[in-house]
């Protein structure tokens, strides 16, 4: 049969617990003892508290997480070079006679690698080195036109 425990501050009643296991009783009265409210003290010298930052917050409070000048934007295209898109033919395109058809619309083609078949890709940009790959085993790379406005 399991019991149900009662609740430490009923128990720890009676003569000489006035202070319920903490101590003097000065210290557990007022919020003097435990370093304001809330997040109040978690600057840079909160060893008292890491452990409860990186519970509610994770690893990015503290630190430096970087700002970047509004000028300066992350080129956050996707890219590709030609001989993983060799190495994983299957993948990326379709067979289509002597030809492979490669549909990358979002991707920027690098000209890293080698050509071994005749490639035909669709691609939203492609490096001149790349170009000239493809067009030597007889394929090409269509550049999609994006518009400006």
């Amino acid at each position: 049969m399991k019991l149900t425990k009662r609740k430490k501050s009923s128990r720890m009643s009676g003569k000489g617990m006035g202070t319920h296991g903490t101590g003097a009783r000065k210290r557990n009265r007022d919020s003097g003892h435990k370093g304001g409210k809330g997040m109040a003290g978690s600057g840079k010298r909160a060893d008292q508290k890491k452990t409860l930052i990186t519970k509610l917050y994770g690893n990015t409070y503290f630190g430096k997480q970087g700002v970047t000048s509004r000028g300066t934007k992350r080129d956050k295209t996707k890219k590709v070079n030609l001989g993983q898109i060799e190495k994983n033919i299957s993948k990326y395109g379709k067979k289509s006679g002597d030809k492979w058809l490669v549909e990358l619309k979002d991707h920027k083609i690098l000209g890293g690698g080698d050509v071994t078949n005749k490639l035909i890709i669709n691609a939203g940009s492609a490096s001149k080195s790349a170009i000239e790959k493809v067009g030597k085993k007889g394929g090409e790379i269509v550049v999609a036109v994006k518009k400006r406005g």
